[in-house]
């Protein structure tokens, strides 16, 4: 089987879960190898997700690394056997992969909570939003390129009828005029009609929030199956990050707390919205 030219994220993340399970295990590339009957170029592609892997081998290295963690194992095999091919697929080659990892991420995840200090989430952004964020691209993306992405955007949205979805706001997201004042009423409109949503809850944080030290805490965690399964997305100033390490999913979790704690509870930040709507 030819090697895979792009993994995706999820691909490269079964592997990188194979290959800790193998050195938790305290055995070599070639050792698994061996016991899984293939060589060791082949078993450094599969770790790297570069080729696929069978559930039944799944199921074989669990044994042969003396993993106990059936849950984990079955999550694995999941993950090697899944052949879903989603509407993002449409946009591979067309976008950045990142478009199509994200996607991928928000439709396995069992729930999302999202933190945003500085945009909207995505999930969450009205047309025109996302519009003027894509719009204001540096270098300027052509505007054929700035339509598929906010196309990409608003198709992304249908997940919110699924997994549970908590998003805490800072008072200077819902200030910040992206557009114009129709457009930025238009989004807390947008906001305030998400939140009515029995799955999704919109909390904010005000400006006069005493201790609110993670202007910087941008985030989603997706969770996986199992929580060894987690994923921390984060935008960097070249790109997004996929963070998977069980140390970083920790402080990412402690994380989320410590500024969810600074949040209002769902119904005051409805309250504390609408008042912002009526203002402008």
């Amino acid at each position: 089987m030819p090697a895979r030219i792009q993994p995706t994220a999820r691909q490269v993340r079964l592997g990188a879960e194979l290959r800790k399970l193998r050195e938790a295990a305290g055995l070599s590339s070639r050792q698994a190898a061996a016991l899984l009957g293939t060589n060791p170029a082949q078993m450094s592609q599969i770790e790297a997700g570069n080729a696929g892997v069978s559930g039944e081998r799944v199921r074989k290295l669990g044994v042969q690394y003396d993993c106990s963690d059936t849950e984990l194992i079955d999550a694995l095999v999941e993950m090697a056997t899944d052949r879903t091919r989603g509407w993002w697929e449409e946009y591979r080659g067309v976008l950045p992969a990142v478009f199509q990892d994200l996607a991928e991420l928000e439709h396995h995840a069992t729930f999302m909570r999202v933190v945003g200090t500085v945009h909207v989430p995505g999930l969450l952004q009205t047309e025109e939003y996302a519009r003027a964020v894509f719009a204001y691209v540096v270098p300027e993306l052509p505007e054929n390129e700035v339509e598929l992405r906010v196309e990409h955007r608003m198709r992304r949205r249908q997940i919110l009828s699924g997994a549970p979805y908590e998003a805490v706001l800072h008072e200077s997201v819902l200030r910040t005029r992206v557009a114009d004042r129709r457009g930025a009423r238009a989004q807390l409109d947008e906001l305030l009609s998400q939140s009515e949503r029995p799955n999704v809850s919109v909390r904010v944080i005000p400006f006069d929030a005493d201790g609110f030290a993670g202007a910087g805490a941008m985030m989603l965690y997706a969770g996986g199956r199992v929580p060894a399964l987690d994923t921390v997305q984060r935008d960097a100033p070249y790109g997004s990050m996929f963070l998977d390490a069980s140390a970083r999913l920790l402080a990412m979790r402690t994380l989320f707390r410590r500024v969810e704690s600074a949040a209002l509870t769902p119904a005051r930040s409805r309250d504390y919205i609408s008042r912002l709507t009526k203002e402008l």
